[in-house]
């Protein structure tokens, strides 16, 4: 093999399934790959080098993903799925102009996200409500705003990480704020806060530890008592409870709240007692990606006047969908937000799918468990059939493949496909792909 046999980088190019430039740098890239192997004595081939290269960029294309996990919130999938309404009306504005920052009564400018807030307050009854990027950048502005350079005490049991990144004292790091760590991971209680406070002291945080459990010996300050101590000080308390169930009583259910749901703490009932609430929009609320704070007026003010709350601002499709989605709640239709319907799918609807599929696919029905995910009601289960076929990881491997990725979970060597969390539109084209896998 010589330096003529490679190809001209622009042909090379014209064949690769990529938008023109980044097929051009593709090319170029893989003929200098090849060009580099030959001139070494060795053998390439840069049309296999660039078509390897081209296919693994294809496949990082964002592209819909069918969630077969089992999992209601899949990170890895983009947590909740929005409702149809929500979906249409973020591309509605997106499409074109919106009121993002328009009062239509008097055609000034008028407060961004203004009726979004008013939804907010009418759901949690918060005097005051402010939508940021996602819970992060909720819980940053705060510390920013509240804490500053000061102390901010927090249970060593709560010194979450969340994700790949999301680590706790990190974040207060980055604003500047004294991380003070009170009590033990297991034991905390009142009186380590009481002991903690002093004149660098800004604030009190509360931080649900929503993606692990501490069993067994464990001990930590109700909410009601760190109310009561900040009060005695004059500090603001603030919960971060973080996968945003809007109320314990979950009266958009209709019925007794799910068993469940038992140990998530709720923003309506944290703000009996904390100043503020935060929490994200795309996990149990059902929303798109945000981080909600709610609470004291007085202080969501000064966190709206804060620099820093222009940077974490959302967008006006973000504001649409958001908006779409809390009307479902307040117009009795939240059953119809994709996470509430999963969550709640009656057994009799998932057996008769679960055998469909398995009639399919030659695979077997048994009792499993669905998981709620994206850092919410750590080790709770919701109970429900799945289909479970031999072979795991091949059919899993399998089943990424293709225009329509599909996203199963492997258990001791066998393929366990979840029908809670799928579509149940999608239903046939499962049964299509495990029947040809």
């Amino acid at each position: 093999m010589d330096l003529r046999s490679l190809p001209a980088v622009h042909r090379l190019a014209s064949t690769l399934e990529l938008p023109s430039g980044l097929a051009t740098s593709v090319a170029r890239s893989a003929v200098d790959e090849a060009r580099e192997t030959i001139e070494g004595g060795g053998q390439a081939d840069a049309a296999a080098i660039a078509n390897r290269a081209a296919a693994t960029l294809r496949r990082s294309r964002p592209t819909s993903v069918i969630n077969a996990t089992g999992v209601l919130l899949h990170t890895n999938l983009g947590r909740a799925p929005l409702h149809p309404e929500a979906a249409d009306a973020a591309r509605d504005v997106a499409l074109g102009y919106g009121n993002v920052e328009l009062d239509l009564d008097t055609g000034a400018r008028g407060g961004r996200a203004k009726y979004l807030g008013r939804l907010l307050t009418e759901l949690t009854g918060a005097e005051a409500a402010l939508v940021v990027n996602n819970n992060a950048g909720a819980l940053l502005l705060v510390l920013l705003t509240l804490a500053g350079d000061g102390s901010v005490p927090v249970s060593r049991g709560e010194l979450i990480e969340i994700g790949g990144s999301y680590r706790l004292p990190e974040l207060m790091a980055a604003g500047g704020t004294r991380l003070v760590e009170v009590g033990t991971t297991n034991r905390t209680r009142i009186g380590d806060y009481a002991g903690a406070i002093d004149e660098s002291t800004r604030m009190l945080l509360k931080v649900h530890p929503s993606n692990y459990r501490v069993e067994g010996f464990s001990e930590d300050a109700p909410l009601s008592d760190l109310g009561v101590l900040a009060s005695e000080h004059d500090l603001p308390l603030i919960h971060d409870v973080g996968s945003g169930l809007l109320d314990e009583s979950t009266p958009w259910l209709g019925g007794p709240t799910p068993s469940w749901l038992h140990s998530e703490p709720a923003v309506r009932q944290s703000l009996d007692h904390a100043d503020l609430v935060t929490f994200s929009g795309d996990k149990m609320l059902g929303g798109p990606q945000a981080g909600v704070i709610v609470g004291n007026a007085d202080l969501v003010a000064r966190l709206k006047a804060h620099p820093a709350a222009r940077a974490l601002r959302i967008p006006g499709p973000t504001i649409a969908s958001m908006t779409a989605t809390l009307e479902l709640y307040l117009d009795d239709r939240a059953t119809e937000i994709p996470f509430w319907r999963m969550a709640t799918a009656g057994d009799a609807e998932l057996s008769e799918r679960a055998n469909q599929l398995a009639e399919s696919t030659g695979g077997s029905v048994e009792t499993s468990a669905s998981s709620v995910g994206g850092g919410s009601v750590p080790g709770s289960e919701i109970p429900g059939p799945v289909v479970v076929l031999p072979d795991a990881e091949r059919r899993w491997l399998a089943l990424l493949d293709g225009d329509r990725p599909i996203l199963a979970r492997r258990s001791e060597g066998r393929l366990v496909v979840d029908p809670r969390t799928i579509d149940p539109g999608d239903d046939g084209f499962v049964a299509e792909r495990l029947a040809q896998t």
